[in-house]
Parts: C-alpha cells; structure tokens; sequence
C-alpha cells in the first residue's frame, strides 16, 4: 500500500528535517535492543515462553454471565477513571498462548503497571478447561461480546481499552457497537469483519477433513511463509495448541467463529445510518499475514478521523509475538493520541521505521462531552531515559482523557487518516 503524506526522518539524535508535501513521514530508530531483552530467538520459540508469567500478582477468577460462565484474570484495582486494558485472543490460543510475550515484554510492563489489566479467555479456551457435556451450544459471536458487560460490571471498569487478536478482535468490536460508552478505544490485530462465505465454509470444512485441528487453525494465525520457514515456532504453538487448549472446546469455538455474520460496519457517510466505532481505534497487521486482505477492507470501512491503521514488516501472523518492542511503541502513541501524557520511556528493540500520514495531534474532543477542543499529546522525540514514569501525568490519575477525533496540520483541521507501516 502507498501512503502519501509528509517525510519525515528521524535519525540517531531524532531530528526532524526534510518535510516535503508529496513525500512519506518516517520516524528512524537506531537498533539498541534485541528482539527481546535478555531472549534470543529460540528462548522466544521455547513452549515455556508462552506459558509463564512475570508477575505473581495475577488473579483468576470465574464470572458468570448470561451465557455461562468466563474464565479471567486480572491484576491491579480500578483507580479512579483510569480505563481497565481489556484483552481478547484469537481462536486456538488462550490469553497466556496469545498475550504472554507482548505483557512480559519490559516497556509494555512500563505502560500497564500503572492501569488494571484483564484477560478474557473465550468459553472452556483456558489451561485446565473441562471438556463442555455433549450437546453443550457454544456462545455465537454476538454472545461472546454481550458476555464481557457482566466482567466490567463485576470488577467496576467505567470503560476498557480493549486489545484483540483474531477472533478477539472481532468480539471486542462487536462489544464496541454493542456498549459504546464503555469502551475508550481498541487495538484490533487482524480483524476480519467479513462473514464466511459458502466457498469459504466448503473450504473450511475440506481442511477439517484433511488436516488436524492444530494443523487447520495454525494456517489462520500463521502464513504460509511462515508455516514453512519459521517451523521452531510454529511447532512451538502446534504442541500448545494440541496439549493446553482442550481440543473439543476448540473444536466448538472454531465452528462458531467460522460461523460468524458480517461485523456490520460501515465509514460515516457512505450509507444511510451508517454503523461504525465511536471510539479511537488502531488496526494491526504483520505483512503476509492470513488475516492482511480482511484487515485492509476493516480499514476501508472505519472512520478515517478516529483509526490508525499500522502494518508491521517481519512480524508474520501474530505481531504481538513476533514483535513486542514495535507493537509496544505504537501502543503507546496509540495512549498518547487519547490523551494520556505518557512519560515512560520506550525505545523500539531493532531498527525500525514508522510511516505515518500524520504526526501532529493538535486538539482532542471528547464524543460524550460538549465543551470545546482541548490541547493533546502529540507523538514527540523518544527520549532514551528510562528513569521517568507514568505517574507524573495528570490525564493518568486524573480525569478521563479526550479521545483524538481531529488533526491538526499545516493546512488546519479535516479529516486525516492515520497509517503507519513498521518495517525493519
């Protein structure tokens, strides 16, 4: 995809120069960092990885809910109108197999330690799930999403800031069109906001057939380059997927997902009483990725002044795996552009280059209040000093921050939307 718009380099000493009209906006990291700190890539590829946890405040708990019950943990307490980090994974993981390496990841920790994080595993997808007695009828997309109000209710989130994977993805929009004011806005990886068609349920079904469930669901979060040349990890994920996750469960979850109806959306003004997020929303997929068509055409129909849409080079199917350290830098201009004033300091873990149509986020409205445009974070310099934290800005503890709706540039205000492609 070409995207036009002003360049910007940002080299070693993050300097700005050559803007031009017709050009591209660059922002150039200097490599520092591996791709994990203190990991190498077989420690990333390692079963172990996926499976352990960082922080021992984490806790567990089982909310019922009008369609049965769901498996969560969580770790932090609401404080005052700080948003909870909601999650959502993709179909054949859990929130362990899918979120692990992304939270563990230290910058990321930077970030989430000062909000309440929440993980929802999908009906019987948790460690240890029992098997659902024959004839048990799986939640439908639409019940997955009307399921998450009991858990906000039950822990008192005001609203969420929801990151989903595949599947997750589209429960978390669904939930957002659903419940709009209890969603501050979405990181959605490879979301597909199409229904299946008949050729495509024929070809699901043929797979079933052929292929063993690990084996049908790898080749919906992993690509075919990936299936090939990166086999430590994809062996990695076919063992968990085949041990932890309960394979009847995730035989059912499966079906339902590939069962799902369009997502029903559509960008504001190109059809009567058009349906779309009120929220900001960032939109994530790696190159070459299964889900890279779906989630171009989820761009298509979003709200061009309110979505990001961010396409990360070398990082395959599952970018929150893949690359941590870039997913976690965008994640934090993604806080920054609702207005949260986030003082930690994030460097991205290799070299690194991030297209954007637009850097300057000028004014910020808030969609549920009627007072007058207020003054923004913008995307700035990294600073290289990890000594500061997130507790010194007040839209942290404060009140509830103004999500981006407009950007300002050197030709005033309109309607911009927002691309940004990592590459290494």
């Amino acid at each position: 995809m070409r995207v036009l718009g002003h360049k910007i380099e940002l080299l070693t000493g993050l300097l700005l120069h050559d803007v031009t009209m017709a050009g591209l906006q660059e922002l150039r990291f200097p490599e520092e960092k591996p791709l994990l700190r203190g990991q190498d890539v077989t420690e990333l590829e390692n079963p172990d990885t996926f499976l352990s946890t960082v922080d021992t405040d984490w806790k567990e708990h089982d909310i019922e809910t009008p369609y049965g019950l769901l498996h969560v943990v969580i770790r932090g307490s609401p404080k005052g109108n700080r948003p909870a980090i909601f999650t959502y994974h993709d179909v054949g993981l859990n929130h362990k197999l899918c979120f692990n390496t992304f939270f563990n990841f230290e910058d990321m920790q930077e970030i989430t330690k000062h909000f309440v994080v929440c993980h929802v595993d999908a009906p019987g997808q948790q460690v240890g799930a029992s098997q659902f007695p024959q004839g048990y009828q799986f939640p439908s997309m639409e019940q997955l999403a009307a399921m998450l109000p009991s858990v906000v209710q039950h822990f008192g989130f005001k609203y969420i800031i929801g990151i989903g994977v595949g599947a997750g993805a589209y429960v978390l929009a669904k939930f957002a069109l659903i419940f709009p004011d209890l969603v501050e806005g979405l990181v959605l990886m490879n979301i597909d906001p199409n229904g299946k068609g008949w050729i495509d349920w024929a070809a699901t079904k043929l797979s079933g057939l052929t292929s063993t469930l690990p084996d049908t669901v790898l080749s919906h979060l992993f690509s075919q380059e990936e299936l090939v040349n990166n086999t430590e990890l994809v062996q990695s994920y076919r063992q968990q997927i085949g041990n932890v996750v309960n394979q009847a469960n995730l035989q059912l979850f499966w079906n339902m997902y590939n069962s799902r109806r369009d997502l029903d959306i559509n960008r504001p003004g190109t059809v009567p009483n058009a349906k779309t997020l009120r929220c900001p929303v960032m939109l994530v997929v790696g190159d070459n990725a299964p889900a890279e068509d779906g989630v171009v055409e989820c761009n298509s129909k979003m709200d061009p002044t309110s979505t990001t849409f961010l396409k990360m080079a070398d990082s395959g199917g599952l970018p929150q795996v893949t690359q941590p350290g870039k997913l976690t830098e965008a994640f934090k201009y993604f806080l920054q552009g609702m207005g949260y004033n986030l003082h930690c300091v994030l460097c991205l873990p290799a070299p690194a280059t991030l297209a954007l149509s637009s850097l300057s986020v000028a004014y910020l409205k808030d969609r549920r209040l009627s007072g007058g445009a207020v003054p923004s974070a913008s995307m700035t310099r990294l600073a290289r000093s990890r000594t500061a934290s997130l507790t010194s800005a007040s839209s942290v503890d404060g009140s509830r921050p103004q999500p981006c709706t407009h950007l300002e540039s050197s030709e005033g205000l309109g309607q911009v939307n927002h691309t940004m492609e990592v590459s290494c």
